[in-house]
């Protein structure tokens, strides 16, 4: 649930910044795709959530 929330409001906040300061790019349009795959309760963002907790997963268990 933290995890959710926390990718929900990271990813608005990059999605606003990206209208404001750059305009919206391909590589923009991505990250309003992940911010509509959350916010929205389609039968594809469990799988879209799981990816997401995995790679958080991974980024937590990296050691430099």
């Amino acid at each position: 649930m933290i995890l959710t929330i926390s990718g929900v409001v990271l990813l608005g906040i990059i999605v606003f910044l990206f209208f404001r300061k750059d305009g919206l790019k391909a590589s923009h349009a991505a990250v309003c795709a992940l911010f509509g795959f959350y916010l929205a309760g389609t039968a594809l963002a469990p799988s879209i959530k799981a990816g997401g907790a995995s790679l958080a997963s991974l980024l937590g268990n990296l050691q430099f």
